[in-house]
């Protein structure tokens, strides 16, 4: 396969995609109001907007997940219905989500098999993945099982797959989430050699600078509708985030003096063998984190970062008391629960289910990260007051936008959840924070409330760790950055004195000596 493969020619000068009125109804809610979207062959076009502006909505419709209440969809000119994905991929549609679908125990090539149908043998499905992957410069090895894979070669898999079904229109769900920036650099490659071949790419991003990099187009939601089309390329980010929110986005800003006091998280040569078989072996690392300071932990997913989170947390705890110190205490082999009576918090990755328990409402959530402190128990019964107290205070501070004073945290959108969740932790005023993804999939407005939260709390004097797979914010907030690669942590270099670059290549397992003695010595270390 040495030429892409060839496209079936549209209908005269129709977009490729055209969508009118889409509306979608739930109950009373609008979730899409009235839509319209133009998309053409050999185009990237953005669709922006803040988290629960309808993003999602859409591409499920164009998809054909969920059923529209009112418009249409039209496909080269011509109307159609998709009663399902299966008849989104037979027009030519095909969709990479934000959270992969393969499973850990099969290859590369089993995987890409459970997604396609033909008539074609095993044997001839294999070969024309390694040709396919080859031409896109996608390389995989069909014989790896996908546990062994980084996940920049996990995004390969779904990518390689998807144009296997040889689609004219791809939607890609903020793909360079979970990518080192040299694996976001081929990415792109790949998706402008995808429009130089005729094709139409869908992309959602909050990430605005790749969006201008890359998008010949943007479609803005707000509230389920939509609000401006653009050309990203002359706009600026600030403008584009804007448009998405309606407002001026707050600038985050750094306290203009923040004294970094005695370590008040001590991680001592830290080695540990994971609970589960496909999980990362944690090897000697060690950490010194001060009151006032925020350390950023960088890192591809999958690297140990989970992990470490969980034995910092005490969800999983040391034999050794001494392996983690928090303020002066040994806590190795404490609960969660007596680590947060030694004033420390902490914040998973995951929203629902970790962060929050999706059916119980967010004074429950509340009480269930905040009952061993404070005030929100005396004497065994339960202080509604006080549980309400901290819903208000987080809705009021993080502009946490809900139907109702005390819903339940799955009614929230995911930003709204997550400033809820962060928002919780942050008003206790903790000494010790560890927050994994504060801003995942949050949109620009969110995360800037959020980020300028954390630095208030390390100015404040508490020691703040970050785990972030987004370098961008990282480096916006951080004094010191390690980068996690297979279960161990590079020394931490002062954010002022390193670069992408830098950070990049240590995600990726490079050891930029050169670079990383120039930060190391700019640090005084």
């Amino acid at each position: 396969m040495s030429d892409a493969p060839p496209l079936p020619p549209s209908d005269g000068d129709a977009p490729l995609l055209q969508a009118i009125g889409i509306t979608k109804l739930y109950g009373s809610f609008a979730a899409n109001d009235s839509i319209d979207l133009d998309i053409h062959a050999g185009q990237i076009h953005a669709l922006l907007g803040e988290n629960g502006a309808g993003k999602s909505t859409l591409v499920k419709v164009i998809y054909g997940l969920i059923q529209p209440t009112a418009g249409e969809l039209r496909w080269c000119g011509r109307r159609i219905e998709l009663v399902g994905p299966a008849a989104a991929r037979a027009l030519g549609i095909g969709m990479v989500f934000q959270h992969f679908s393969l499973f850990d125990n099969l290859t590369v090539a089993e995987n890409v098999a459970l997604g396609l149908s033909g008539d074609e043998t095993f044997r001839q499905m294999s070969a024309r993945l390694a040709e396919v992957s080859r031409t896109y410069g996608l390389p995989l090895d069909p014989d790896r099982e996908v546990w062994q894979l980084s996940v920049g070669e996990r995004q390969r898999i779904e990518i390689v797959r998807l144009l296997m079904q040889n689609p004219r229109f791809l939607i890609l769900d903020e793909p360079t989430a979970v990518l080192t920036p040299q694996e976001a650099d081929q990415l792109f490659v790949v998706l402008e050699r995808l429009r130089s071949e005729g094709r139409a790419v869908l992309y959602i991003s909050h990430k605005l600078d790749e969006v201008k990099r890359l998008c010949d187009t943007a479609t803005i939601l707000r509230a389920g509708r939509k609000v401006a089309a653009c050309n990203p390329r002359v706009e600026t980010a600030a403008s584009l985030a804007r448009m998405m929110v309606g407002s001026d986005i707050r600038e985050v800003k750094p306290p203009a003096s923040r004294p970094v006091g005695v370590p008040r998280l001590v991680v001592n040569d830290l080695s540990a063998i994971p609970d589960d078989a496909h999980g990362v072996r944690l090897n000697g690392i060690s950490i010194e984190l001060r009151g006032g300071e925020l350390l950023g932990i960088a890192g591809v997913a999958g690297n140990g970062q989970d992990e470490l989170f969980a034995l910092l947390s005490g969800e999983r705890r040391l034999p050794d008391p001494a392996t983690i110190v928090i303020d002066g205490q040994a806590a190795g082999h404490l609960s969660i629960t007596r680590r947060r009576k030694l004033g420390a918090a902490f914040v998973p990755e995951e929203r629902l289910g970790h962060g929050a328990a999706p059916r119980m409402r967010l004074s429950e959530n509340a009480l269930l990260t905040g009952h061993a402190i404070g005030t929100m128990v005396r004497r065994g019964f339960i202080n509604t007051a006080a549980t309400l107290s901290t819903v208000d205070r987080a809705t009021d501070t993080f502009d946490v936008r809900k139907a109702r004073r005390d819903p339940e945290a799955a009614s929230l959108s995911g930003g709204n959840l997550q400033k809820f969740i962060v928002g919780r932790e942050i008003l206790r005023d903790p000494g010790v924070l560890v927050v994994s993804q504060p801003t995942w999939g949050v949109d620009a407005g969110a995360a800037a409330v959020i980020r300028q939260a954390l630095l208030d709390l390390a100015a404040r004097g508490a020691a703040v760790m970050v785990i972030s797979q987004d370098l961008d914010e990282l480096l916006e907030i951080s004094d010191r950055i390690a980068v996690m690669f297979h279960g161990g942590l590079s020394e931490a270099l002062a954010t002022a004195a390193t670069d992408r670059e830098t950070i990049g290549l240590l995600m990726g397992g490079a050891t930029p000596y050169r670079k990383t003695e120039e930060a190391r010595h700019a640090a005084g270390a």
